[in-house]
């Protein structure tokens, strides 16, 4: 084992679109789709009553990955995502230094039933990407497309 140079990051999610995708493509024409999921935990509380707790997960796919989010995820769908975090930072217009942590996908796959359609379309097999992420800047995002 290599000393100090073992790291894992791996983020493995089950969740429903927050949002249909929104389906971007970068100036050297890469496809890059940005939605947000929602995972839930329940438990019971000392008292015994069932507590829940939604957590929302932005979620970015680059490449094939982008274009099958945009074709095929609808909001409300329920879809398994592997991937890595990534937390990056930009200057706001007031100057100020804002931090955003996103799941980087890297697996997708519809899970369930096939949603409802106005045709019917084939849905491929899960999608892998194993190229590294793309080194141009993602799209701009803002805290007002949060879906909370």
């Amino acid at each position: 084992m290599a000393t100090g140079r073992s790291t894992v990051n791996k983020v493995i999610l089950l969740g429903r679109l927050g949002r249909d995708p929104e389906l971007r493509y970068t100036p050297s024409g890469a496809a890059v789709a940005n939605f947000s999921m929602a995972t839930n935990r329940v438990w019971k509380d000392q008292e015994g009553n069932l507590q829940e707790r939604t957590d929302w997960h932005r979620i970015v796919a680059w490449r094939k990955l982008g274009e099958f989010s945009g074709n095929y995820l609808k909001k409300g769908g329920l879809v398994y995502v592997e991937g890595r975090l990534e937390t990056r930072s930009w200057t706001d217009t007031n100057n100020v230094t804002r931090y955003i942590t996103e799941v980087i996908a890297e697996t997708l796959q519809m899970v369930g039933p096939k949603m409802e359609r106005e045709e019917p379309v084939e849905i491929p097999p899960p999608v892998d990407e194993f190229e590294p992420a793309e080194p141009e800047q993602p799209p701009e995002s803002s805290e007002d497309d949060l879906p909370f």
